[in-house]
């Protein structure tokens, strides 16, 4: 399991990560969000053991893995940029995997490379991004880790190697791995992820299962032969609440039968409440803290 305890770390006078509390799950997958510079590519190198803290507790199963190459050795970390050797081809590569993990496995790593359509021979730093990130991804998996951190894992791989990276993900879940992936593809970890936690400004706005977020947030549209004053729906507390003509469209939390008799107590003409997506839910979540989506247009 990991566990972040009132974590904190600073670059010169701002705090990436501002006292964040976190707990991740063995045998999930995790994923990570949040607006840019939220602090989600540190975390994971705070887990990774890239970074220590400047105050509180990163812990993977209950130890500091910074300068700790027990822990070190269980976990494969992708960052957004990867790294490879210069100059060096797939099968060098593996070659320095071997030698810096052993549960290293060849087998694994021959089949994977039935799986992606790569020229191991070639060097790598020829290759476009999305086959640079094919191939990070093969050595990380060939790991066999017990958890692996990806950032921007799905960034520049193509439909079908999506599906295939979500389905080797699964399978390396179901074998006990446990994977934490930051993205802004939220489309892509909303049908991979069991659980979610939003980063805004350093801070936790929120970590909850997929199941439990998508069914405590409500998006309601009603019509009105005669529209209430908005303030009427304060009562129920949304996050976002607008009227166009006839139309009243809002958002809330809570639970969708007592959201739906409150609107149907004030004799609506139709009345419908439907669950947001992911990414939806990351917009609204982010206007309630105050980030405001339509300054940003202007």
């Amino acid at each position: 399991m990991i566990e972040g305890i009132n974590l904190i770390k600073s670059f010169e006078t701002k705090n990436a990560l501002d006292g964040i509390n976190i707990e991740i799950k063995d045998g999930s997958v995790y994923g990570l969000v949040g607006s840019n510079g939220s602090g989600k590519s540190t975390l994971l190198r705070m887990i990774s053991g890239v970074y220590s803290a400047d105050g509180g507790e990163i812990l993977v199963d209950g130890k500091n893995p910074f300068n700790n190459t027990e822990i070190k050795s269980q976990i494969c970390y992708l960052p957004d940029i990867p790294f490879f050797i210069h100059q060096s081809n797939i099968d060098e590569m593996a070659k320095y995997y071997a030698m810096m993990y052993s549960t290293f496995d060849k087998e694994r790593f021959e089949f994977l490379s039935s799986v992606f359509p790569l020229d191991r021979k070639a060097r790598i730093q020829t290759m476009s991004k999305g086959m640079q990130r094919q191939a990070a991804l093969m050595l990380c998996l060939s790991v066999r880790p017990k958890y692996l951190l990806l950032d921007e894992a799905f960034d520049g791989l193509d439909p079908v190697m999506r599906k295939v990276l979500k389905s080797l993900l699964a399978e390396g879940v179901s074998d006990g791995m446990t994977v934490i992936i930051a993205s802004h593809n939220l489309g892509d970890l909303e049908s991979l992820c069991d659980s979610v936690g939003l980063l805004h400004n350093g801070k936790v706005v929120f970590s909850e299962s997929i199941d439990s977020l998508k069914n405590s947030v409500h998006k309601v549209q009603a019509a009105f032969s005669s529209v209430p004053d908005l303030s009427v729906f304060e009562k129920i507390n949304p996050i976002k609440c607008e009227k166009s003509g006839s139309l009243v469209q809002l958002v809330a939390k809570g639970e969708r039968k007592e959201i739906l008799d409150f609107i149907n107590s004030l004799l609506p003409i139709f009345a419908e409440c439907v669950t947001p997506d992911l990414e939806e839910i990351f917009i609204y979540e982010l206007e309630e803290k105050g980030y405001d989506f339509e300054e940003l247009l202007k």
